[in-house]
């Protein structure tokens, strides 16, 4: 186990996660991007959804 996130991230790069917001919003799918700020870019075919890296609590493969 790494103790980066950055390199958890890395690690889970291509597979479906779950990504919990504040307020307890939650977005499934597949984690197709981050930057160093923990952004994220999850999507699946068409749907592409990016979430701002301060709004994460949580991600879960």
């Amino acid at each position: 186990m790494t103790d980066r996130p950055l390199d958890v991230l890395e690690a889970t790069l291509g597979s479906d996660v779950r990504v919990t917001l504040k307020g307890s919003e939650t977005h499934e799918g597949v984690l197709s991007g981050y930057d160093q700020h923990m952004n994220l870019v999850l999507g699946e075919g068409d749907n592409v959804t990016i979430i701002r890296g301060d709004n994460v609590v949580s991600i879960q493969p």
